[in-house]
């Protein structure tokens, strides 16, 4: 895994090029701590930045940017392919390839680039990738981003340059970048808690979506076209697998799924460094520990952190999965001061505002791992493609009853439940009536969720709500209009029967890329370490696409059929538990140890000074949850991390002044 960066700019000084990109790779080298390469061509006014986290061929041979066989292309890469010794041998056996200096899969990328064409080539690999090429011949640049969007990649145009990194302060890096924040994307981020692609933080700033090749052509006066294309689509496979399901047996799609993940897992355990593997003791990262283990000649190194608070804590349950399996494990606990001494790093770790509160824990998970191996393999992307979350079935059961009463009688309802939950009392335990993820306290948040759903017209309004923290943002964000987003705009992928299927599949394009792809690859980068997940080679989850409904959630069990592949490794007693989740107790903290922070970034004169959020509207949010009135610790982590953020990046050539509201 690595970092990449560059620009195009046919008007920059020859002289500038070199210290320029070398600033940028600087700024992103811990992404790649082993070696550093620029390439610049200042007639045609393009340059290359690389940052290299040495994993396969670590020689010399293995630098980059590397140029092709043919001298046509020069490429920057950031992830793995792992397919790449089947693209090998092809190549050779065609006699579009002679031979290979080295053993990198960047050579090979290279190779199926002049014998195939840069399009057919980038369909045809399996992997996690970013990458930027420029082709001399056609004086072209090309971006892309691998199918499931594992790999970040950052693109724009400010004072008349494209600037492309892997991440925002490989763009802050050029003496040229000096954009605004985005009211428009500020909102949606505080819907989402994240930003989702293709916008970023920044005007101007957009992120390459998943799956995603992009021509870019440097024009006349300072102007760019691009030009995306897609050469893997998510619903289209979700399509097809929905038109086209599995016809066979329970017993042999098992048999069917263990074989894919089989294929999944030993691809991905080609390295030519230390590799292990997360272990949290649940049924995703549980099934790829077994198949290592299994195909390994020596214990696997698995890793797991655990927590004081008892309801956070699965590192018992990782600790028993991993003695039956006989993997070599370490776990740390991790005490609330771990927690709140890594705050300050956040904004700079993830670059833009970013309020997952598990990215927490999930650095420190990285942290500890990486001072043992170099890669660590994860179960990433399990829940949403076997339909794992309490929340589809919640939703699924929610929405077959709304679907029972009139439209008018459910909005009499939810303003019925909206007056209520005023007057209710504040506190009431429902820990064992409400299911965990929605975090309720009492009956006031119960009654208020439930007027948002019963307020809900269609499926795809509700799902929308589900995933909201702040339901009105433009009420919260000055001088914002929230921008429609393909959650608006599209409709579910037909044929989809089930409102569950539905909602795997937004999780699968949204949620999935811009949260948990996201959390894990600035944690796992900020320490050098290459994260990757099997369970979302696009292969398996094409497959997985045609596995009925049916067969992911069995008499009320969800993950039915990835349980029955897993029991053909661990007693089922070892993993058969209520799922936990990877989280910290932000709620309590912010009434404790986190207040004297969280009241500083909150105060309503700095609000007003900034002029960005609603200063009266944060503060009546901060004291609903600090007098216990409300359970508000989703909105307000979003509120603290983009104040964090904007006090860390605010400066001349970082962040232009705020606009008028």
């Amino acid at each position: 895994m690595c970092g990449i960066a560059g620009a195009l700019d046919p008007r920059a000084d020859p002289a500038a090029w070199s210290g320029r990109l070398g600033a940028m790779a600087r700024s992103i080298a811990h992404r790649g701590p082993d070696d550093e390469g620029i390439w610049a061509d200042p007639e045609a006014g393009v340059g290359l930045a690389h940052r290299r986290l040495a994993i396969l061929d670590l020689s010399p041979l293995g630098h980059q940017p590397m140029v092709s066989a043919s001298g046509r292309y020069v490429i920057v890469f950031n992830g793995e392919i792992y397919n790449f010794a089947e693209l090998r041998r092809e190549l050779l056996d065609a006699g579009l390839a002679t031979a290979f200096r080295g053993q990198s899969d960047t050579e090979v990328m290279l190779a199926a680039m002049d014998g195939w064409g840069v399009e057919r080539a980038t369909a045809r690999f399996a992997g996690i990738f970013a990458f930027a090429l420029w082709d001399k011949q056609e004086r072209v640049l090309f971006l892309a981003r691998d199918p499931l969007g594992v790999k970040p990649l950052y693109y724009g145009v400010s004072e008349g340059v494209f600037l492309f990194g892997s991440e925002l302060k490989a763009l802050r890096a050029h003496p040229a970048f000096f954009p605004r924040i985005d009211r428009a994307a500020l909102a949606l981020y505080m819907r989402h808690m994240y930003v989702p692609a293709p916008h970023s933080i920044y005007e101007g700033i957009s992120k390459l979506t998943p799956g995603t090749l992009a021509r870019v052509e440097a024009l006349a006066g300072g102007t760019f076209r691009v030009e995306p294309r897609v050469f893997w689509s998510a619903r289209q496979a979700f399509e097809t697998g929905m038109s086209e399901p599995l016809r066979m047996s329970p017993e042999e799609a098992v048999d069917e799924l263990e074989e894919a993940l089989r294929q999944a897992v030993t691809s991905q355990m080609v390295s030519d460094v230390p590799l292990g593997a997360f272990l949290s003791g649940g049924i995703d990262s549980s099934l790829v520990v077994a198949l290592m283990q299994k195909h390994s000649s020596r214990p696997v190194r698995t890793f797991s952190i655990g927590f004081d608070e008892a309801r956070y804590d699965e590192s018992p349950h990782a600790r028993r999965i991993a003695a039956h399996l006989g993997t070599e494990h370490v776990e740390q606990i991790v005490r609330p001061a771990d927690c709140l001494e890594l705050l300050p790093r956040l904004p700079a770790l993830w670059d833009e505002p970013f309020a997952d509160s598990s990215q927490l824990p999930t650095f420190l998970l990285s942290a500890l791992t990486r001072r043992h191996v170099t890669v660590s393999l994860s179960g990433d992307g399990g829940d949403e493609l076997f339909c794992g979350y309490q929340r589809y079935a919640l939703a699924h059961r929610l929405w077959s009853a709304m679907r029972l009463l009139p439209a008018g009688a459910r909005r009499g309802l939810a303003s019925v439940a909206a007056s209520l939950a005023g007057r209710v009392p504040a506190q009431w335990p429902l820990e064992r009536l409400w299911p965990r993820p929605l975090v309720l306290r009492g009956p006031r948040d119960v009654l208020d969720a439930l007027s948002g759903f019963l307020g809900c017209p269609d499926r795809q309004t509700l799902y929308r709500m589900l995933v909201s923290h702040w339901r009105q943002p433009e009420q919260l964000v000055l001088g914002a209009a929230e921008p429609r987003t393909p959650l608006d705009t599209e409709p579910f992928p037909q044929p989809a029967r089930d409102f569950r299927e539905s909602m795997m599949f937004w999780d699968i394009v949204t949620y999935l890329p811009d949260d948990i792809l996201t959390k894990v690859d600035r944690a796992s980068m900020g320490v050098g370490l290459e994260a990757r997940v099997p369970l979302l080679d696009h292969r398996l989850v094409e497959l997985v696409a045609r596995i009925p409904l049916e067969l992911k959630v069995r008499e009320g069990e969800p993950k039915w059929v990835l349980r029955r592949v897993l029991e053909r490794y661990v007693p089922r007693a070892l993993f058969d538990r209520p799922k936990v989740g990877f989280g910290v107790p932000i709620d309590e903290w912010l009434r404790g140890p986190l207040r004297d922070w969280a009241e500083s970034l909150l105060d309503e004169g700095r609000l007003a000074r900034e002029g960005f959020l609603a200063p009266q509207l944060v503060r009546s949010t901060f004291r609903q949850h600090l007098e216990g009135r409300r359970l508000r610790h989703h909105q307000l982590w979003c509120v603290l991390m983009f104040q964090s953020w904007l006090e860390q990046t605010t400066g001349p050539g970082n962040v232009g002044p705020p606009a008028t509201p």
